[in-house]
């Protein structure tokens, strides 16, 4: 990423995230009762996630931090599974949790990520770095999403793309994305996981591409920041 890229993202990641927090706080308190009232527990869920990748004394490793969410689950919902990925239609997820998520009013705490510079406004989702061993394994340049780059409150991915990285049929790269998973029609190989992810990098590496020219970055930024309430107003989260 040029320097100049970098320095107006970061300006405004804080300038968007200040206002967004200012636009957003009145949603909390109706959120906190909804949550509270569907299922015990806390409001707020707080979970380790992997950043930004960096060279370090023992070779790339990521940045950790807390990520600030609206609990969208019951507790100890992985007592007995330990760490997974989210999937479509999750028996995990509560009933306000699951409009929480459709709509991506889940995430509006992470604008205090943002500020703080854990995280970007836009940028790949930030996944748990538990889960990332395994995922770079199966996944050829799967870390490389997050090289030099905070992962981000919105994306590329995260707009063009379900919540857990699944294809609408109405998308209009359906056929082509589809026909990258499972090429050898194995049975117990239909909706795996990799394959979500895998959609997910295609698009996270084509955000990234864009951010090598000021004007492109520009381009790619503003389309996406525009296109999220439009996508959050009509639930398109799957």
């Amino acid at each position: 990423m040029r320097k100049a890229v970098r320095a107006l993202k970061r300006a405004i990641d804080v300038a968007g995230s200040a206002v967004g927090l200012a636009l957003v706080l009145p949603l909390f308190a109706p959120i906190a009762v909804a949550i509270k009232l569907d299922s015990k527990g806390p409001v707020f869920f707080r979970q380790k996630r992997a950043g930004q990748l960096r060279h370090g004394p023992n070779g790339f490793e990521w940045d950790e931090f807390y990520i600030v969410k609206f609990r969208t689950m019951g507790v100890d919902a992985e007592a007995k599974t330990g760490a997974v990925l989210a999937q479509k239609n999750d028996p995990r997820v509560t009933r306000v949790g699951g409009f929480l998520r459709k709509t991506r009013l889940d995430e509006l705490p992470q604008f205090w990520n943002v500020l703080k510079g854990d995280m970007s406004l836009v940028g790949p989702r930030p996944e748990r770095p538990e889960l990332l061993g395994n995922l770079a394994s199966a996944i050829p340049f799967f870390e490389e999403r997050t090289r030099g780059l905070k992962p981000g409150l919105t994306g590329l991915a995260q707009i063009s793309l379900g919540y857990s990285g699944n294809v609408a049929d109405d998308h209009e790269g359906a056929e082509v994305l589809k026909g990258l998973a499972n090429p050898f029609d194995i049975d117990e190989a239909d909706g795996a996981v990799a394959d979500d992810m895998r959609n997910k990098l295609l698009f996270d590496l084509a955000y990234a591409a864009a951010l090598e020219d000021v004007w492109s970055y520009i381009r790619m930024e503003t389309s996406i920041l525009v296109k999220t309430p439009l996508i959050m107003l009509m639930s398109k989260g799957h």
